[in-house]
């Protein structure tokens, strides 16, 4: 028998020649970092949203499916001839205070960021199970930690987490389960919600890593945990988020200022 700690896992990271992988809202920004991740690693991509990309990812294939329609999606995944991964990426919110918007819109942004990854999982389980394919979540840190502004949006993500690890004990062992619990993200839409340049270097410069993430660190993290060289990780959350935010008490504090980090 095999010793394990002998096996090359570094080459299966990147050896995905022949996978079928599915990225759902994967025609921009992260979704499309993640798509191309794939591609560059010898997958068969597909991309499925509404609309179609403005700028196509080169070697990904694209099917509109409007995530929230379950009939839709389950013709969608039935017209597969095989799948080994699905990336649950599609989401998102617009900036929208709790009172400033009536229950219906809120719960909307619930339907899209943990029914439709819901519903997705589960028009898909026969292929992965078949396959003894995974799953990858694209969380956010918005569910771990207050999220003024988008609310339901950080609900969302923190039920999705949670969906992510049942679903894993449930799916065990013919389907891995885990979630990408994702930071701030210089995309082609950053300026919505940091400002101008002048913003994005600000914001920035709170995060430890000294910059804010590209799409192709999140692919990159997706793709490790789709290969071989994570058959032994399911139900993590694993943090890309460039070390976290600089706790705010250490700048409004007014002791221990020559001793930045230290507890007073």
């Amino acid at each position: 028998m095999d010793n394990p700690d002998t096996l090359d896992c570094g080459a299966a990271a990147a050896d995905l020649d022949g996978r079928t992988v599915v990225v759902t809202g994967g025609t921009r920004g992260v979704g499309a970092g993640i798509a191309r991740a794939f591609t560059q690693a010898g997958a068969h991509v597909v991309i499925c949203a509404r609309r179609p990309p403005e700028v196509p990812v080169e070697q990904a294939d694209f099917v509109p499916v409007d995530l929230r329609d379950p009939a839709a999606v389950q013709t969608f995944f039935d017209s597969l001839p095989r799948l080994d991964v699905l990336v649950n990426n599609a989401g998102g919110a617009p900036y929208r205070p709790l009172a400033e918007a009536d229950a219906e819109r809120h719960a909307r942004v619930i339907e899209l960021n943990l029914t439709a990854p819901l519903t997705a999982s589960i028009a898909a389980y026969e292929h992965l199970r078949r396959a003894r394919g995974s799953i990858v979540m694209i969380g956010s840190v918005s569910g771990s930690r207050p999220s003024p502004g988008s609310a339901a949006y950080g609900a969302a993500k923190a039920g999705l987490e949670s969906l992510a690890r049942s679903m894993a004990v449930e799916w065990a062992p013919e389907i891995r389960v885990n979630t990408l619990v994702v930071g701030m993200v210089r995309t082609e839409l950053a300026h919505l919600h940091y400002g101008g340049e002048d913003g994005v270097a600000a914001v920035a410069r709170t995060v430890p890593l000294g910059r804010l993430a590209r799409p192709s660190d999140i692919g990159a993290a997706a793709v490790f945990l789709a290969s071989d060289a994570a058959a032994y990780i399911s139900g993590a959350s694993i943090l890309v988020h460039g070390g976290g935010e600089r706790p705010a008490f250490l700048d409004a504090a007014t002791a221990n200022k020559d001793q930045q980090g230290e507890v007073g």
